[in-house]
């Protein structure tokens, strides 16, 4: 899937994180990071990791606990998957690369991630783009029962471990299919190769209870501190831009434009033709505003 793209590793305090480049020709050209979502990996950018290529040095991450990345072990705080930590991750594999400013695209957790990056490290965030997210803080003080039925994993998972890691160890194949099957496009929108991936990794030792410690941080240590940035006035400074699938559960269940407008100081907000899975329903259209956003600073 992702052809003249090379694998490497970095390790970050004792945890490795698995990617994969591909850099330009050109070695003055932006560079980017692809940030997958839950409960895939970076395979979710195969239709547009090649095409973006041909403009960026182009970064694949698998997130700690997810995909081929090490799946370390938590602590009652959940800090180890704080998106501060996971942050981190992200940084240190770009100044790996000898990348110290960049441009970010991210999709569900991953966007969760590049928020935090964005403003924990604002000199490394140049411009940033989020796919089918409203922040995280807003989105569980917004749950209506709409929302929480379309999004049941949010409270499931962050059930006090061994329940839903026994539950679903069950069988972690069953559980992804139910969680992306269930939405606009189905199983139709994942291609062959990219679902035996996602499939792979599910049955990968560790790989259930990180996830879990994943949400269980999203709805603990990190929504403390994203009440420390409202409390000191701190937002995003990078030139923000946030797409969500015209057919999918965040749209039409928040004010995701007016919401980000508090947590930004320069956003802009639209719709692509598909459901939550964006760069694998609505590829296409997803390049064509990828392009158009991050060139703009070099036009």
């Amino acid at each position: 899937m992702f052809e003249g793209f090379t694998r490497f590793d970095v390790t970050r305090r004792g945890v490795r994180l698995h990617s994969r480049i591909r850099r330009h020709s050109d070695d003055h050209a932006p560079a980017l990071v692809l940030l997958h979502g839950h409960p895939q990996t970076h395979a979710i950018w195969h239709r547009i990791a090649a095409p973006l290529a041909q403009h960026f040095h182009v970064v694949l991450m698998d997130l700690r606990g997810y995909g081929d990345s090490d799946k370390p072990p938590s602590d009652a705080q959940h800090l180890p998957y704080s998106k501060r930590e996971m942050a981190l991750d992200v940084l240190a594999v770009m100044l790996h690369h000898g990348f110290g400013r960049f441009h970010v695209l991210a999709h569900d957790r991953g966007a969760r991630v590049a928020h935090r990056l964005g403003v924990d490290h604002p000199h490394a965030v140049e411009r940033m783009m989020l796919l089918d997210i409203a922040p995280t803080l807003a989105m569980y003080q917004g749950t209506t029962e709409a929302f929480a039925r379309a999004y049941w994993h949010w409270f499931f998972l962050i059930q006090p471990a061994p329940l839903p890691e026994t539950l679903i160890g069950a069988d972690p194949v069953a559980y992804l299919h139910s969680v992306m099957g269930s939405r606009h496009a189905g199983m139709e929108g994942f291609a062959p190769e990219a679902l035996r991936e996602y499939e792979r990794c599910a049955l990968q030792e560790g790989f259930v209870h990180a996830m879990c410690e994943d949400y269980r941080a999203a709805a603990s240590i990190d929504l403390e501190h994203d009440r420390e940035d409202v409390a000191a006035g701190r937002k995003l400074t990078q030139t923000l831009r946030v797409l969500c699938g015209a057919q999918g559960v965040v749209h039409p269940s928040f004010d995701v434009l007016a919401l980000w407008q508090q947590r930004a100081e320069n956003v802009s907000y639209g719709t692509l033709p598909s459901g939550h899975y964006i760069p694998e329903e609505a590829p296409q259209p997803l390049l064509d505003e990828a392009l158009a956003f991050f060139l703009e600073t070099s036009a």
